[in-house]
Formats: C-alpha cells, sequence, structure tokens
C-alpha cells in the first residue's frame, strides 16, 4: 500500500467516495459528520489560519482503499493527528505505512494520535464497541475492524452514559420547590445574537478545560462556523449560560439527537429540518457539554443548568440521554458524571459505548 497527497479533482472526489464505498450496505452509519470533514479538508476555515491540513489517498494496486488527513495544529503542536480515517478491510501495514510518512513529513512533531479530527470540538474517537447501532448525533462510528489497525498504539479510552429522562424529570418536580443556587441563575443562548453568544461559548470552553487531554484553545470563530449551519436545527433552549451576579460561570450544550431524522445514505439537509419541525421522530438527546469555570465547581451551577434544561429536553418528546464523553485517564471528570447520573436516577452507571484514540511516539 502506498499513500498519495490529494491535489487534484478527482482525488478529491475519490477522497470522498471512498467513505460511501465503505458503508453503502450499513445501516447504522450516518452522513451527518461529513460537513465538518468537507469544512477542515476542503475549507475554507478559520482552523486553517492556525493548522495545516494534508488528505491522503491510500492506494493498493493503483485503487483507493483509504484514506486519511494530517492536521498539525500549532495550537496542539506536539501531535500530529490523523484524522477522518475511513479504510477498507484487510490492509496490510497501515500504522506503520502511515507512521513513516508522518514522521517524514512532519519531523518536528513528537506524537502521532489517530482518530482525533482537528479539535475536540470537531469530533473525535474510533469506535470500539456498539457496532450495530446508529451513532447519536456528534459521536463517532465506524466498522469494527477500525481498532485492529492500530493494535500497537497506546489506547486512550473514552466513554459515554445512557440514561433515562424521567429521573431527571422526577428530580425537577422533588427540587422545583426547595432549590437554592445561592445567586446563580441561568439564561437561554440568545440566538438573534449568535456571534457575541459564541464568543462567550468559546471564551468558557478555554477557560474550562486547559489540562483536559488533546485540548487546545479555540477561536470564536471557528465555533461559529460550527454553530452556523445548524441554527435552524438548533434552538435557544439547546445553549444555557449559568450567571452569578451577571457574570458568566458556566454553561450547558445538548440537544436532539439529530441521526434520527435520516437514514445511512441521506445528509442533513432541508428535509431533515422540515421533519424535525413538523413531525419530531426523535426519542433521544445528547447530553454534549457542561462546564463551569475552576472557582464554581463547588458551586450549585450544575445543579442549576441541569435543573433549568429538564423542562426543555422533556418538551421535545424525548425519553432518554446520551453523554459523558470523557477520557476513562480522567477520573474526576468521570467521577463528578457518575455521582450525579446515579444520585438522579437511583442506579449504577456503566458505560454505554466506549471509543479510542490511538497514540504513537514518532
Amino acid at each position: 500500500m502506498i499513500l498519495k497527497e490529494v491535489h487534484t479533482r478527482n482525488e478529491v472526489r475519490s477522497f470522498y467516495k471512498i467513505q460511501e464505498e465503505i458503508y453503502r450496505n450499513n445501516i447504522y452509519f450516518r452522513y451527518s459528520e461529513s460537513d465538518i470533514t468537507q469544512l477542515l479538508v476542503k475549507g475554507p476555515s478559520a482552523f486553517h489560519r492556525h493548522a495545516t491540513v494534508l488528505p491522503y489517498l491510500m492506494l493498493e494496486n493503483d485503487m483507493v482503499v483509504g484514506r486519511f488527513a494530517f492536521i498539525h495544529d500549532h495550537n496542539l503542536h506536539e501531535y500530529l493527528q490523523v484524522s477522518f480515517f475511513e479504510a477498507q478491510p484487510g490492509l496490510q501495514d497501515v500504522a506503520r505505512i502511515i507512521t513513516e510518512s508522518a514522521h517524514s513529513r512532519f519531523p518536528e512533531c513528537k506524537k502521532v494520535v489517530i482518530g482525533l479530527n482537528g479539535h475536540l470540538n470537531y469530533g473525535a474517537g474510533i469506535l470500539i464497541s456498539n457496532f450495530n447501532e446508529p451513532p447519536v448525533f456528534g459521536l463517532p462510528y465506524n466498522p469494527e475492524y477500525y481498532q485492529d489497525y492500530f493494535l500497537g498504539f497506546e489506547q486512550k479510552t473514552m466513554v459515554s452514559y445512557r440514561f433515562p429522562l424521567k429521573p431527571f424529570v422526577e428530580y425537577h418536580q422533588k427540587m422545583e420547590k426547595i432549590r437554592d443556587f445561592k445567586g446563580i441563575t441561568v439564561r437561554k443562548l440568545n440566538k438573534k445574537k449568535l456571534r457575541q453568544e459564541t464568543e462567550l461559548y468559546t471564551w468558557l470552553n478555554n477557560a474550562c478545560f486547559p489540562g483536559h487531554p488533546y485540548w487546545a484553545d479555540r477561536y470564536s470563530e471557528e465555533d461559529y462556523e460550527l454553530f452556523n449551519p445548524f441554527r435552524f436545527l438548533i434552538k435557544e433552549e439547546n445553549l444555557l449560560f449559568a450567571e452569578k451576579n451577571g457574570k458568566p460561570i458556566g454553561f450547558f450544550l445538548w440537544y436532539p439527537d439529530f441521526n434520527q431524522l435520516i437514514r445511512n445514505n441521506q445528509h442533513l439537509g432541508w428535509k431533515a429540518v422540515l421533519r424535525y419541525h413538523l413531525a419530531n421522530p426523535i426519542d433521544t438527546f445528547r447530553f454534549t457539554e457542561i462546564a463551569v469555570l475552576p472557582g464554581y465547581q463547588v458551586s450549585h451551577a450544575v445543579q442549576a443548568l441541569i435543573l433549568y434544561a429538564t423542562p426543555f429536553i422533556q418538551k421535545t418528546g424525548v425519553t432518554t440521554g446520551e453523554g459523558g464523553f470523557i477520557f476513562e485517564e480522567n477520573i474526576s471528570s468521570i467521577v463528578m458524571t457518575r455521582r450525579f447520573l446515579e444520585r438522579v436516577t437511583g442506579t449504577k452507571m456503566e458505560p454505554y459505548r466506549r471509543y479510542a484514540l490511538f497514540e504513537h511516539t514518532l
């Protein structure tokens, strides 16, 4: 197998076509993440201001059998990312060929990481469990054999948790009359000021996540590029801000599982938007991100955000949530997430899906 850097229009078409070939008969795959792939590979994107993106084809006997993109983000300079990886089964020496090319092309990088797609906000992880069900919107999906291509690499495992909504509704009803958040208030996103609100979201991300594995600071233009295409699907209650004395101290991002609006061969377009607003079939929501500034992590901010969100989530008609896309080595985050879920649901929480990034020293 050899690697070929993508330059021509035909090569660009082949880069996207191989994904269609791999998933043509897979009823679980969803194309909802393809817009992010094109944003980062094709551009233009604000991300390109500080990152190099080089798409490659994997060839065997002049046939395209796979693809990926080398991404070197100067805000995460130690790592070379192998992103948007897709490959046919049964290939030989995939890891060796990629790492040799990585070392030759980017000798300044100390490590290579497989499965990080530019930034954690764009998407991360290679699925290593639950292959016989569609992914929740924003979470990755791939064939089971992908993990076998990187068996010699260090595996950084992430987990998600799945939980019923009903206990949250009951918890909200119980706390409605007795809750006291010590001056913490919650407000919804103002979509009329999406750019300004995105700046706040980005600022809170950068302030809350330093030290998180693979985190790199963002620019608000990058997050705006993510939010803006989904402005017809995202509602104001999907992004909540916690404030103390008028000062933003945290946020909660959640949204319905938009993957339930499409089948395996469809993209999230106007038909999906109309279906969502006219005949919403979604029964699951994604608990995407919740974070509080370091100085307020022992406050009531998390509780305030979740209790504020619960009636809006219930109103959508969903019955199940999935969230907590957390690195297993990030013990404090896992303990906090499990403790809250177990307190509300009254049941022991076990990981529902598992994902991994594969890391190797160059």
